[in-house]
């Protein structure tokens, strides 16, 4: 595919919106997030668990597990949101006033109720108290994935156990574990998202030239990107939470492409320059994760080192998941390719996490995660190497995990030579 600088990328966009035409067919001229009945099923299945693990009911108010059995997704401020489920399948969904019309138009879930305003005359704790006591469950105990409401936007208040008086148990294992395993909706999602994640990543590698401002692509690159999903997916397209494609490096470039996370620098691109690129998609609130580590014009024979070993390090971890075994083992065997090959010292962080409503999730591969891996969990698979006054070396990949191994989502080119800019 052409690498030229000039024009708005339209020979790719246009290659790309060709071979997305059958979008309908694919989703059945359904739009692009949860169905209602599905959000029904998993709020039903959470139940059952509750009711196993002697709770009455439960309360979330993370937004992402709030959305995860709701569909709905918003701004979180100071008010306090939360979803009530009950062991015998009830729901509310308490928002402010100001979100109130938003939940009834957006949300799946049985019933919407509001307080006036943060903090007024009547906490709105309170209210989620008399929630709990008119679904029965003011005996408890109460599971939460929080002891109540935290925010970073000054919100105070009294704890979940205060509020309702009743024992409160931390029940984010069982969110957690119920997010893991995706279904073939969720993956559907996924895998679309990975679709736009690659042509914005196209795009950022056909305008990083030698010149160029770090800035400047990235934000052509995701502008185009995301254009372009408008025009292809039109009325089937929600982003729900985030929005569009992007694609961008995040200050890894040239020498501080050595530091994993770090932030934007602005920088200038020149020749030689290595660049750790990032890229992806928001589709019905679900993401993937596609990376890789590209070269300006040029790479040196030590930077190939690193490549190479960063490839094999990449393909063993790929060789090792599979169902069956733990999310330690894949991280020990990437570990134990480090030590072998004498190049500890440029090691940071463990081989990858898990993917969906959230940039990272649970699992984790690392060596002190034992969650035994299952056909349906989505990972990114990302060893990295980072070799100080050089750069760094990380390619990630979105991979399913299947019956027999893994499937990857992600597909951009991996090898040195289709990775030049």
């Amino acid at each position: 595919m052409p690498r030229s600088d000039t024009g708005p990328g339209r020979y790719t966009i246009m290659v790309l919106i060709t071979e997305e035409r059958n979008v309908a067919e694919r989703f059945v001229g359904a739009p692009l997030q949860i169905s209602a009945e599905e959000l029904s099923n998993r709020r039903g299945q959470f139940a059952t668990r509750l009711a196993e693990e002697g709770m009455a009911g439960a309360v979330i108010f993370d937004p992402a597990s709030v959305f995860y059995f709701t569909n709905f997704a918003f701004i979180p401020t100071e008010r306090p949101i939360a979803l009530v489920i009950s062991h015998d399948r009830r729901s509310v969904l308490l928002v402010p006033r100001l979100e109130r019309e938003h939940a009834e138009k957006q949300a799946a879930v049985g019933e919407v109720r509001h307080y006036d305003e943060y903090p007024d005359a009547v906490h709105p704790m309170a209210q989620l108290a008399l929630i709990l006591r008119d679904l029965g469950l003011g005996t408890g105990p109460i599971g939460a994935d929080h002891d109540g409401y935290i925010s970073p936007w000054g919100y105070m208040g009294p704890s979940l156990s205060e509020a309702a008086g009743v024992r409160v148990v931390d029940c984010r294992r069982l969110v957690q574990e119920q997010r893991m395993i995706k279904s073939p909706s969720e993956i559907a999602l996924i895998r679309e998202s990975a679709r736009w994640g690659n042509l914005a990543h196209t795009l950022l590698q056909q305008y990083a030239k030698p010149g160029a401002m770090e800035t400047d692509v990235s934000e052509r690159a995701s502008l185009e990107a995301t254009r372009a999903m408008l025009m292809t997916l039109g009325q089937f397209y929600r982003p729900l939470r985030g929005s569009g494609a992007a694609a961008g490096f995040r200050g890894q470039v040239g020498r501080n492409a050595a530091i994993p996370h770090a932030m934007t620098i602005n920088a200038v691109f020149q020749e030689g320059d290595i660049l750790v690129s990032g890229a992806g998609a928001t589709v019905g609130g679900y993401d993937s994760e596609l990376e890789r580590t590209m070269f300006v014009t040029r790479a040196g024979a030590e930077e190939r080192k690193y490549f190479q070993l960063m490839l094999e390090v990449q393909d063993l971890a790929f060789d090792t998941i599979r169902p069956g075994i733990e999310c330690a083992d894949v991280d020990r065997a990437v570990r134990q390719f480090y030590k072998d090959h004498g190049i500890e010292a440029y090691w940071r962080h463990h081989t990858g996490h898990g993917l969906g409503l959230e940039g990272h999730e649970a699992p984790f591969f690392d060596i002190g995660d034992h969650t035994m891996i299952r056909p349906g969990m989505v990972f990114s698979v990302e060893p990295g190497i980072y070799v100080d006054n050089l750069g760094g070396f990380r390619h990630s990949d979105t991979i399913l995990v299947t019956e027999n191994g893994i499937e990857r989502l992600t597909y951009y080119p991996r090898d040195l030579e289709s990775l030049i800019c």
